[in-house]
C-alpha cells in the first residue's frame, strides 16, 4: 500500500501532465478541469500521508551497497509536503487566469504540473541519493518555465539559471560522495550519518565538503554569491516566477541544506567549527546584501526577487545556529515566507496582468483603481517585516530567540543583521504602497485605461493568503509545537 501512495503522490502530477498536451481538449475549460482535479488530487493524498503516513519508508530500488532509491515521510517531509499542497492548487487557480493571454499554454502547464510531482519527490526523498536525483530534475522541469516566453531575456535567464543550478548540484554530488565513503548510510537520520572511526584525523577535509555542499545546494536558495540567477527569472510568467521564489525552487535549496546539515553532517560534528562560522557568516552577509540590492531595484518583480534573496538567508540563518530552536525559527521562516511571498509576487502579477507595468514608479495611484489587490501587497509587506500579529513577526521572532538562546557571539550579529534588514524591508515594500495610495499632486489619474483588479480567480487566492498570513500571526503555536518536535530529534 505504501508504495501505491508513494507513486501517485509523485508520479500521478508527473505522468498526468504529460497527457495535458497529447490530448485534444474540446475547449480550455476542460483542460482547466483535467489540470486542477491532478493537483488537487495530489495535494488530498499528500495531506492523507502527512496524517496517516508519518513515519512510512520504502525502498524501490536498490542499486549496490546502500546506494537506493527510497522514499520516506518523516517530521521534515511532512512541513515540506504540506507547504507545497496547499500553494500548489492557488497558484494553478490563479495561473488559469495569468496565463489566458500568453501563447503556448498547453506546454506551460505541462512543465508547471510535472514541477509539482518532482518537488514532492524531493520532499519525500528517504536519503541523499533519492534527493540528489530530483533535485537535478528539478532543474530540467524549471528552466523551459523560466524560458517561456522565448524572449532574448527569458533565453539569456534560463541558461543563467541552469549553469548555477548545474554547477552547485557538481558541489553537492562531492558531497553526497564523501558522504558515501565517511558515512554509515546515505538514509536521512536525525543528528546525522558520519562515522567518527572513518574520518580520523580528516576533520577538516570533511567540514570543508560540508561548506561545498552546503554552497552547492545554497545555488537554489540564493545564497551569496550564488543567487544571481533569481532576479533574472524574474522575465518567466509571474505564476512561475512566484513558484521560483516562494515554494518549489529556492525552497527545495534551503530543504536540502537542512538535510544536508541535521540528517547528514550533523550538528554534533560541526557546531563550533569554522565551517558553522563560514557559512553563517555567508548567511549573514547574504540577509542584508539582498535588502540592500532591493532598496535600489526600481523594476517591481527584480525588488521582490531581491527580497527573497534576503529571506531565504533567514531560512539558511537558521539552519546555520545548529541548534533545535535554529531549526525551529528555519522552518517557521520557511513556511511562513512561502506564503508571504507567494502573495506579494501574485499581486505584483495581477497589477502586470492589468496595467502592463513593471516598474516602482509606474504604480502611482494604483491603490484607488485596484483596492483589492493592494489591500492585499499592503498585508504581505507588513508581514514581511515583521509586524506583530502577522506571521512575519513570529518567524523572526523564533529567530531572534535562537539567537539569544545560542550563546554565539557570531550569531548576535546576525540578529543586528535581521534587525537592518527589516529596517530595509520597511523601505523597499512601503514604497511601493505609499505610491499606490498617495501617488502626490501632481498625479493625474487617465479614465480611458479602465483599470481594476483582476477576476476572481486571481483575486481568492490573494485573499486566502491574506487569511492565512494573520490566522498564522495570531494562532501559530500548534505549528511551531510541531517543529519543536521534530527539532528536538536532533
Amino acid at each position: 500500500m505504501e508504495y501505491i501512495l508513494f507513486a501517485l503522490l509523485i508520479f500521478l502530477p508527473i505522468l498526468g501532465a504529460v497527457f495535458i498536451p497529447v490530448v485534444s481538449w474540446k475547449t480550455r475549460t476542460h483542460r482547466m478541469i483535467y489540470t486542477m482535479t491532478l493537483v488537487i488530487l495530489t495535494a488530498i493524498l499528500a495531506f492523507y500521508m502527512i496524517l496517516f503516513q508519518k513515519g512510512s519508508y520504502i525502498t524501490v530500488i536498490r542499486f549496490t551497497g546502500d546506494l537506493e532509491i527510497a522514499f520516506g515521510m518523516d517530521g521534515l517531509s511532512c512541513v515540506f509536503v504540506g507547504l507545497i499542497s496547499a500553494l500548489w492548487p492557488l497558484a494553478t487557480l490563479y495561473a488559469f487566469e495569468y496565463m489566458k493571454h500568453e501563447e503556448r499554454e498547453t506546454t506551460f502547464f505541462l512543465f508547471y504540473i510535472a514541477t509539482f510531482g518532482v518537488t514532492m519527490g524531493i520532499a519525500t526523498a528517504g536519503n541523499m541519493l533519492t534527493m540528489y536525483c530530483f533535485y537535478e530534475m528539478l532543474t530540467l522541469v524549471t528552466v523551459p518555465l523560466v524560458m517561456h516566453t522565448l524572449s532574448r531575456q527569458a533565453v539569456l535567464a534560463s541558461r543563467k539559471y541552469l549553469y548555477y543550478s548545474l554547477g552547485g548540484a557538481a558541489f553537492a554530488f562531492v558531497g553526497m560522495i564523501f558522504l558515501i565513503v565517511y558515512g554509515d548510510t546515505l538514509t536521512f537520520t536525525p543528528g546525522g550519518v558520519l562515522n567518527l572511526d572513518k574520518i580520523g584525523s580528516k576533520k577538516n577535509l570533511l567540514l570543508f565538503i560540508y561548506v561545498m555542499s552546503f554552497c552547492g545546494f545554497g545555488v537554489k536558495a540564493a545564497l551569496f554569491p550564488f543567487g544571481g540567477w533569481l532576479p533574472d527569472a524574474g522575465v518567466a510568467p509571474t505564476p512561475v516566477t512566484a513558484l521560483l521564489h516562494a515554494v518549489a525552487v529556492v525552497k527545495s535549496g534551503a530543504f536540502a541544506v537542512m538535510r544536508l546539515t541535521y540528517y547528514c553532517f550533523g550538528i554534533a560534528f560541526l557546531k563550533n567549527t569554522w565551517a558553522q562560522m563560514l557559512v553563517m557568516v555567508l548567511t549573514m552577509f547574504t540577509i542584508v546584501y539582498g535588502c540592500s540590492k532591493a532598496v535600489k531595484e526600481t523594476h517591481l518583480k527584480r525588488r521582490l526577487a531581491y527580497s527573497t534573496i534576503s529571506n531565504l538567508s533567514y531560512i539558511l540563518f537558521g539552519v546555520t545556529m545548529m541548534s533545535p530552536l535554529g531549526l525551529v525559527g528555519a522552518l517557521s521562516h520557511m513556511i511562513f515566507h512561502g506564503v508571504m511571498k507567494i502573495c506579494s509576487f501574485f499581486c505584483a502579477g495581477a497589477v502586470i496582468c492589468q496595467t502592463h507595468r513593471n516598474y516602482v514608479h509606474e504604480l502611482d495611484g494604483l491603490g484607488k483603481t485596484m483596492p483589492h489587490t493592494f489591500a492585499c501587497f499592503t498585508v504581505s509587506s507588513l508581514a514581511l517585516m515583521g509586524v506583530p500579529g502577522l506571521c512575519g513577526f513570529m518567524s523572526k521572532w523564533n529567530l531572534a530567540k535562537a539567537v539569544v538562546a545560542s550563546n554565539n557571539r557570531l550569531a548576535y550579529l546576525g540578529l543586528a543583521c535581521l534587525l537592518v534588514s527589516a529596517l530595509l524591508t520597511a523601505i523597499y515594500m512601503l514604497t511601493i504602497v505609499i505610491r499606490a495610495y498617495f501617488p502626490g499632486s501632481a498625479y493625474q489619474p487617465d479614465p480611458s485605461q479602465n483599470i481594476k483588479d483582476p477576476g476572481i480567480c486571481m483575486q481568492l487566492p490573494l485573499i486566502l493568503f491574506v487569511i492565512a498570513m494573520v490566522f498564522f500571526g495570531l494562532h501559530s503555536q500548534p505549528l511551531i509545537d510541531f517543529f519543536q518536535s521534530i527539532a528536538q530529534t536532533m
